[in-house]
């Protein structure tokens, strides 16, 4: 059993129009096996098709520069180079985030390119679960999260990969709690 722990940044404004419609722009992510151990590292920006251009809200926001998402690749064919990084395929996986947003736009940018979203189904909110193992009534933020557990943030909060690397301290701080 692989656990993908992952972040997603995707296209955001300020105050968000209605018809505007999300786009991962980039994808960061942790293999770790059953026994704790990180076995692989997954981090592409992603050239957002619907609106191209990033709002000046969306790059303050994450750090990311316009030129990484225009020189970078498609949504099907990175989320190809993730499949097959995972090898999600052919192994056991769990696709571990903080909180449903993440997934929603995972089976989202699949549904606009007409890809599979089945995949998506193994998955785990850590942050419902974490409010529960806490007993909280609301779930902190990830940031938050991490500095509760006395756990040193690292890289820069927003972006995917620094994101991701956070909440892979936080999964294996609590490695035989989370239930799959």
């Amino acid at each position: 059993m692989n656990y993908i722990v992952y972040d997603l940044e995707a296209t955001c404004w300020e105050n968000t129009p209605p018809s505007f419609v999300q786009e991962i722009i980039e994808i960061g992510a942790y293999k770790i096996n059953h026994f704790g151990e990180v076995r692989g590292k997954f981090n592409r920006f992603v050239k957002p098709l619907a609106h191209p251009t990033l709002s000046v809200f969306c790059k303050q926001l994450t750090g990311i520069p316009q030129q990484s998402v225009n020189r970078a690749k498609t949504f099907p064919e990175v989320i190809e180079e993730f499949w097959d990084w995972g090898r999600i395929f052919e192994e056991d996986y769990v696709l571990c985030s903080w909180g449903g947003f993440d997934k929603r736009m995972f089976a989202s940018d699949c549904r606009m390119h007409r890809l599979e979203t089945e995949w998506t189904n193994s998955h785990v909110n850590l942050k419902e679960q974490y409010r529960l193992m806490k007993r909280m009534r609301r779930p902190p933020g990830l940031k938050k999260a991490v500095e509760n557990e006395d756990i040193l943030f690292t890289g820069q909060h927003h972006r995917a990969i620094s994101d991701a690397e956070n909440l892979v301290k936080l999964f294996l701080k609590h490695l035989g709690s989370w239930s799959f």
